[in-house]
C-alpha cells in the first residue's frame, strides 16, 4: 500500500513539469526583412527635382486609344507638359475643372506648355467627356494609375486626387500640388505668368548686350 501511494505522488509531480516545458517553447521571431521590404515605395518627385523621363509612370493612352508615355508627350511639346488630374470624367467638379482649362487654353499654352487631362477612366468615358465638353486638348487614360501614382496624386487604396503636375523639357518638376478646379488652373496661370516674365527679362538682357 505504501509503494502504491509513492508511485501516484511521483506521477502527479511529473505532469506539471511536462506542461511547463510546453509553455516555455520560444515563439518564432519575425523576419526583419519583411518590415524593410514594405518601405520600398517609389519616391514622389517634388518641385525643382529632375526626373528621369525614360519609363517614368509607365505606358498610358490617349482617349482615342493611342499608346504614349510622359517622355513622348514632353518630347513632342515646345517647353513642357501640364497634367491636371481628375477623379472621374463627366462629374460636376471634373467638368468644371476641364472646362476651365479649355476656356483658358490659349493663355495657358502661350509659353509652349502642352496641356493634358489625366484620369483612370476608360478611353470610352474620356472620349465622351472630351466630345461633350468640346475640350481643346487630349485626355489621357491611366487605367492602372501608374503615372497618377508616380506623380503622387493616387489615393490609397484606389482613386485619383484632383491636382496638377508640370514638368519641363529637361525633366525638371515646375509644379506639383493637389487642389480644386479653380486652384489647379490658377497654379498653372501663375507659372505661365512667371515664365513669360522671365522670357521678357532674358530678351531685354540680350538686347542690352
Amino acid at each position: 500500500m505504501v509503494e502504491l501511494r509513492k508511485r501516484k505522488a511521483q506521477a502527479s509531480v511529473s505532469a506539471p513539469t511536462h506542461a511547463a516545458a510546453k509553455k516555455s517553447k520560444p515563439a518564432p521571431k519575425p523576419k526583419e526583412n519583411d518590415t524593410k521590404n514594405q518601405t520600398s515605395a517609389q519616391t514622389v518627385p517634388q518641385v525643382d527635382n529632375i526626373i528621369d523621363l525614360e519609363g517614368f509612370g509607365g505606358e498610358i493612352e490617349t482617349n482615342d486609344g493611342t499608346k504614349t508615355s510622359l517622355k513622348k508627350l514632353v518630347d513632342d511639346s515646345t517647353s513642357g507638359v501640364v497634367l491636371f488630374t481628375y477623379p472621374k470624367a463627366s462629374t460636376p467638379g471634373c467638368t468644371k475643372q476641364a472646362c476651365l482649362f479649355r476656356d483658358n487654353h490659349k493663355h495657358l499654352t502661350s509659353t509652349g506648355l502642352s496641356i493634358y487631362g489625366l484620369s483612370a477612366d476608360s478611353t470610352k468615358a474620356n472620349t465622351t467627356f472630351k466630345t461633350k465638353q468640346k475640350l481643346s486638348y487630349p485626355l489621357l487614360c491611366d487605367s492602372n494609375a501608374t503615372l497618377i501614382g508616380a506623380i503622387g496624386l493616387k489615393k490609397s487604396p484606389k482613386g485619383t486626387t484632383r491636382g496638377v503636375f508640370v514638368v519641363d523639357k529637361k525633366g525638371k518638376v515646375l509644379l506639383r500640388e493637389a487642389g480644386g478646379p479653380d486652384a489647379t488652373v490658377d497654379a498653372v496661370e501663375k507659372l505661365v505668368a512667371q515664365g513669360a516674365k522671365e522670357d521678357t527679362q532674358d530678351a531685354d538682357t540680350s538686347e542690352a548686350k
